[in-house]
């Protein structure tokens, strides 16, 4: 019953489009590169026609972070800052780290208090650390939080007079282009969710909104991510879980956002080209083969810490879907969690640190995915149910029209398998919170323009409402 009036919820926002015909030209079986019909669009900017990829150099294999000493020696590193969270430095990664940088002789010094989930404040900590180390490398071991935090360290160390929202994507800060050189920063990731080792974003709370907001900047991309399946199997199984519904939504949403040759307007010079640029077929194989992965061994990666295969296989997929999205760049699932995320009342989940409430950000993000691709679902519905074929389901005798139930429907199913928190009210929210929801999302043109199908505030806000209960 609950499914069903998720489902009614969202019936008002696309009904108007129900049965439309794929209008994106990379979004059909015949894609032709050289295509310029339109999609979607009403502005008279020129669109964009070239996609550039670019991803950090990624080291694979049991035990290769003990070669990361040796990195920072054939660098000529002198002194690293070496940034990690409090959970995270107990556990044997962060040793074998230690033992690695000491065995090549390698000076560092320990910057510890990174927030999981971090805020402007925690990214402000870690910045002033930075900047009062003069450091000439960084190191980040940890999941997401840890390495999008380092990257903003490099950043802001690079730039010692910039303000913590000058290189924010606009509306919400001005944008800015890096225009000092960073230091060189490996990434260790030890989660398999956020493929933070591959991109050149960071996402941090920023509390005045009470809404996530990001730095998307190719040039602070980890110059290399140190991708080692030993640590996998030290996530408890709600961190498992939640950093798979990440590379799930990546996928997913970087597979269905609007063709890149319909991105406007076009850059007057390929500096300014975003790092979200649009699905794209070079992308489309990443996200693609992410998906696969994660049909084949999510469950058994979340079910089984000693299932070696499957968790490593998760690891991995969290890089490849990183490289898929970190250039085609996600969208709604991502726009909606940044409040989700932000406004957080009491949460806390199991298997996470309790010293204060929060969202996990996989969590934040797959609790939305059925209503919100159900939405898109009318656009292109091909690769909605490519998707959901992917995922299992038969599509033999589907209908494009049905595409958005379908995949919403699996998307359910997978979830509810994995004893995800039933919807927003799980989280605390209420159909009165949708009004600060809808607020907190749509500044976030830097995924929200990416959907293949714009939205309105009565939209998000239909959105939010079937969100509330997902079963």
């Amino acid at each position: 019953m609950a499914a069903a009036r998720g489902r009614d919820a969202i019936v008002k926002v696309v009904r108007a489009v129900e049965g439309a015909s794929c209008r994106c030209p990379a979004h059909s079986a015949g894609f032709n590169p050289a295509s310029q019909r339109r999609c979607q669009t009403t502005e008279t900017t020129e669109t964009e026609y070239a996609v550039e990829m670019a991803t950090s150099t990624i080291r694979y294999g049991m035990g290769v972070t003990q070669e990361v000493g040796m990195d920072f020696q054939n660098m000529g590193a002198k002194k690293v800052c070496l940034m990690t969270d409090k959970t995270v430095g107990k556990l044997p990664p962060m040793q074998i780290v230690l033992e690695a940088m000491t065995k090549a002789g390698i000076n560092y010094e320990v910057f510890d208090n990174v927030r999981v989930e971090p805020t402007n404040s925690s990214f402000t900590a870690a910045i002033d650390f930075a900047k009062k180390g003069n450091f000439d490398a960084f190191l980040a071991v940890g999941g997401g939080s840890v390495m999008d935090t380092c990257k903003a360290a490099n950043l802001f160390s690079a730039h010692p007079d910039a303000e913590l929202l000058d290189f924010v994507y606009p509306p919400i800060g001005k944008g800015l282009p890096v225009t000092n050189e960073l230091k060189p920063l490996i990434a260790v990731p030890t989660t398999s969710g956020t493929g933070s080792e591959t991109t050149g974003v960071a996402v941090f709370d920023y509390e005045p909104m009470q809404a996530k907001i990001g730095i998307g900047l190719r040039a602070i991309r980890p110059t290399m991510g140190l991708v080692d399946p030993m640590h996998c199997k030290y996530m408890p199984e709600r961190v498992t879980a939640n950093s798979g519904f990440d590379v799930l939504c990546h996928a997913l949403e970087s597979y269905t956002a609007i063709p890149f040759q319909e991105r406007r307007p076009r850059p007057q010079n390929p500096i300014q080209r975003p790092a979200y640029q649009g699905s794209n077929p070079i992308s489309d194989v990443w996200s693609l083969h992410a998906l696969r992965i994660i049909n084949k061994y999510m469950k058994r990666a979340v079910r089984n810490a000693d299932d070696l295969e499957a968790r490593s296989s998760m690891h991995l997929a969290s890089t490849f879907a990183g490289i898929g999205f970190g250039n085609a760049g996600v969208h709604l699932c991502h726009g909606m969690s940044y409040p989700i995320s932000g406004l957080v009342k009491k949460f806390k989940s199991k298997d996470y640190s309790d010293d204060h409430a929060l969202v996990p950000h996989g969590l934040s993000v797959v609790v939305s995915a059925p209503a919100v691709f159900q939405f898109t679902a009318p656009m292109c519905p091909e690769r909605h149910l490519e998707a959901a074929e992917i995922l299992g389901h038969d599509i033999r005798n589907a209908k494009r029209e049905d595409a958005g139930p379908i995949l919403a429907d699996v998307l359910r199913k997978f979830v509810k398998d994995l004893d995800v928190d039933d919807g927003l009210q799980a989280l605390g929210y209420s159909t009165e919170d949708i009004p600060a929801l809808v607020k907190g999302t749509l500044p976030q043109h830097r995924v929200t323009k990416l959907s293949p199908r714009p939205q309105t505030e009565e939209d998000l806000a239909g959105l939010f409402e079937a969100s509330m209960t997902i079963y």
